[in-house]
Order: structure tokens, then sequence, then C-alpha cells
């Protein structure tokens, strides 16, 4: 099972601005293409921060405010990694409030740009290519189980899992193995199990096969 990470995502060949490039020619280069936001880059290929659509109109109402990217940006940059997950980028824009992150190699060095528009990308794949990643990688190969054991079906990323696993203690693993797969938007259980070895049944008695309950998640 592999997810994908922000080198998946990212637009390889990032635009970027220079400390003192001048508040027209940001604003030409954001409109040419079609971005809200642009790096500012050093000398040596790293990002010192980020212009965006804000900063500029913040200048049209601000006379004290600078004319070129050093005085406009947003600094320090905040950057995300290749190697990270998606669901980190997304968290990170989340809590920064920006709508774009520079992609910095291990040395700091801009090698591209991941945005909102990137990560909805994930949601967009298709509901069979889930269905099958969960059945040949989650069920068969992490879990174990046998194809024919549950039954997945999954309709515009909403995937809901049917069937009897051996043990209770599996439903939670099973879900969040399944909320894990790119595309999936919610995991919905109809699972019954053999046997309940969450609580103490007096020395291990196997619980009931009538005592399997829906989890409803």
């Amino acid at each position: 099972m592999r997810q994908r990470s922000v080198g998946d995502l990212m637009t390889p060949t990032a635009v970027s601005v220079r400390p003192g490039t001048p508040f027209k020619e940001i604003a030409r280069i954001l409109d040419e293409y079609q971005i809200t936001a642009v790096p500012v880059i050093d000398d040596e290929e790293r990002p010192v921060g980020v212009v965006s659509e804000a900063d500029l109109l913040r200048k049209q109402t601000d006379s004290g405010a600078g004319s070129s990217a050093q005085d406009l940006m947003t600094s320090p940059a905040v950057v995300a990694e290749p190697g990270w997950h998606a669901v980190r980028a997304a968290r990170t824009m989340e809590r920064h409030k920006v709508k774009r992150l520079p992609v910095v190699d291990g040395d700091g060095r801009l090698i591209g740009v991941i945005s909102r528009s990137d990560l909805v990308q994930l949601f967009l794949r298709r509901d069979r290519a889930i269905q099958e990643e969960i059945l040949e990688d989650v069920i068969v190969r992490t879990l174990g189980l046998p194809p024919s054991a549950l039954t997945v079906e999954v309709t515009d990323g909403r995937v809901i899992l049917s069937g009897t696993v051996p043990h209770k203690s599996l439903i939670p693993i099973l879900v969040r193995l399944c909320d894990c797969v790119d595309g999936v938007v919610e995991v919905v259980t109809r699972l019954g199990f053999d046997r309940d070895d969450t609580a103490d049944h007096g020395g291990g008695t196997p619980a009931s096969p009538h005592a399997s309950r829906d989890a409803q998640r």
C-alpha cells in the first residue's frame, strides 16, 4: 500500500522571484502563470519568503509598503519536503492559512511547489482503483485475510465494508488502514466478528458467533 507523497503531486518546475523583483513584475508573473503566490528565493535557490496576491493588495492599500519582493513577502517561508505525505502538507496549509507551499530538497533548495489544487487530485481518484487497493493491499497483503471474506463498496470515495472478520480487534485496524488509502473520504463498517478478543470472556472462551455487532463509523 503506497500513499502518494508531496514529491508525487507537486509541480516540479516552480516559478519563483528574487528579493529585488519589483511589484509590477510579481503581478505579471502571478497573472501569466495563473497562480496565487510565488516563492522568493535567495542566490542559493533557498526560499526566504512568499509573495501572495494578498500581499500585493496590501501594498495597494498601504502607502508605507515597499515595492519589491523583499518588502512585500511573508517571511520566513513555510515549506514542505518531497517525502511528506499529502495529508501533512494539507494540515500545514490549513495551520498557516496558505494555499501553496514551496517544496525543498535536503539542502533547503527549491525544487517545486504544491498547492491545494494538487492535493484535490487525491480525491478525484477512481472508485474502482480505491476498491482494488483496499482488497489487494489492505485485506489480503496486510491483514492476510482471503479476498472473499469481506465486501468492499466504494462510491465517490465513501467506503462501505461488510462481512465477518476473525477477531473484533481487527475492525479498528481495518478502518485506519482504509482511511490511509489515497482518495478515501469516509469509511463505514458493517462488520461482524467471530471472536471478541477485546473483552474478558473467562479464560479466553470464544464469544458466540451471534455476539457479532455492527461497528458504525
